[in-house]
């Protein structure tokens, strides 16, 4: 029998190569790796060539050399294709991935419940709405759609594009649930602010004995910073470290997140302090922090030294200079800030104009403001209508207030805060009798100013 064929079916040799693979230490010791799988004719084993395949990617190698290499493998099987679709969905080209998945649904390969959710989570990954549905209704159409693997994706999927609802219902037609499709329901409520019903999910995680980890308190943290539970949060942050989780870079992240918006400066600066890793979202968090609470010195001492330390400002980060300006009515800072944005590519969203001009009508240019409103290259919402109103009344502007006011009761005609600020610039102008006709129009459509409130924190806590 020739060497090569020996070699072929050996499984000791099979076994040998597979663990040098696994433990390549780098690019070019794999291409030995590759050329001596060809003179031994051991590519055609499907295990090695699609190990092969994976390690290319992990030494960052996934395109052209991985994909090359998969479409020369002599056979390909539902693991090799998994790799390759597994890979791309979780790089920067998930796009990719799904074209490999309607590849491979041209081949005689049949997708299993390990493919369609790296496809599901791939579709997340490029804000690809409809084609997600469609995975959803092929997963249902191949009798797959009650796989624990393929649930918590189309869980996760909903949850990315806004639709907490459809997430809800993949989530309770599920007979049986385990604790990532549990968690995956609790991230969704916490990451679009809907803390209640978070805490529902997790009360009910608790019932059911699902086991807490790292990526449930992340969700909890979330929802302490969202409803202000200073104390709440607090019992979080000792449950970690009684379980020595550690500070890992998502749980540092989400503790800064949540003290800060508990006003606890402080403990946010303490927990950054202690971090061993720290990305953009960990500076900007606390930038934004110390903006929100008028520490406009700190705020823009830390902006600073995250550019000194080489890191590329984000959308959150300018949001939190720009609100530190708007705090410190510096306005020549706020204008350098808001075309710095530009600098580092970093396009303006509608919450960084509303802080641009609040900025602006704090300070009473309220020409500068409204040309500025009407060179967005957006609809303004109103945020950043509300903003430039707010500063009408300030400076008791009429003409700009009027005008304003009636966009924004035209843009939210239920929102009687805006029927108020009018009544309010329209007294403040003298002219009592245009203001008692909005309060007239107010009560004739019975809506009424809503009452403040209270928040009292009870002495009741997590279970955990």
């Amino acid at each position: 029998m020739p060497l090569q064929q020996k070699a072929f079916l050996n499984p000791n040799l099979v076994s040998y190569y597979f663990s040098l693979l696994h433990s390549s230490p780098n690019p070019t010791y794999l291409r030995h790796l590759h050329a001596r799988l060809l003179r031994i004719s051991l590519y055609d084993n499907v295990i090695l060539s699609s190990k092969l395949v994976l390690m290319y990617s992990h030494h960052n190698r996934l395109s052209p050399d991985a994909l090359s290499l998969f479409f020369h493998m002599p056979h390909r099987n539902i693991y090799s294709w998994n790799i390759i679709i597994g890979e791309f969905s979780r790089s920067g080209s998930p796009e990719k991935s799904i074209k490999l998945f309607l590849q491979m649904r041209n081949s005689e390969v049949r997708p299993d419940v390990y493919t369609l959710p790296l496809v599901l989570r791939a579709c997340a990954g490029v804000g690809a709405r409809n084609c997600g549905v469609s995975a959803h209704g092929f997963c249902v159409k191949v009798g797959v759609e009650r796989s624990l693997f393929v649930a918590s994706a189309m869980v996760f999927v909903y949850v990315t594009f806004g639709e907490i609802f459809d997430a809800r219902k993949v989530f309770d037609e599920m007979p049986q649930r385990d604790a990532v499709l549990w968690t995956a329901m609790l991230a969704g409520y916490s990451q679009h602010e809907q803390p209640m019903m978070a805490l529902s999910v997790y009360r009910e995680m608790v019932s059911v004995g699902v086991e807490l980890d790292g990526a449930v308190m992340v969700s909890l943290l979330l929802v302490c910073g969202q409803l202000g539970w200073l104390k709440h949060g607090k019992n979080v942050h000792g449950w970690c470290i009684r379980r020595c989780m550690g500070l890992g870079l998502s749980l540092g992240n989400a503790l800064i997140n949540m003290y800060m918006k508990c006003a606890a400066l402080h403990y946010g600066h303490k927990v950054f302090d202690k971090m061993p890793e720290r990305d953009v979202i960990s500076w900007s968090a606390l930038i934004l922090g110390y903006g929100l609470s008028g520490c406009v010195d700190i705020a823009f001492g830390l902006f600073d030294q995250m550019r000194m330390q080489g890191l590329k400002p984000n959308d959150a980060t300018f949001l939190g200079v720009l609100s530190a300006c708007t705090h410190g009515g510096l306005v020549e800072r706020a204008r350098s800030c808001f075309k710095m944005m530009e600098d580092y590519a970093v396009v303006a969203e509608l919450k960084h104009y509303a802080c641009m001009v609040d900025c602006l009508g704090r300070a009473g240019l309220l020409t500068e403001a409204e040309t500025l409103i009407e060179e967005m290259p957006v609809q303004p919402d109103g945020a950043v209508l509300g903003a430039l109103l707010g500063g009408c009344r300030v400076h008791g502007d009429l003409d700009v207030g009027e005008r304003l006011a009636k966009k924004l009761i035209a843009l939210e005609p239920e929102r009687t805060g805006y029927y108020v600020l009018l009544a309010n610039i329209y007294a403040d102008a003298g002219k009592f009798d245009e203001a008692e006709r909005v309060w007239d129009f107010l009560r004739q459509r019975n809506l009424s100013k809503i009452p403040g409130h209270s928040l009292i924190q009870s002495k009741s806590s997590f279970q955990f």
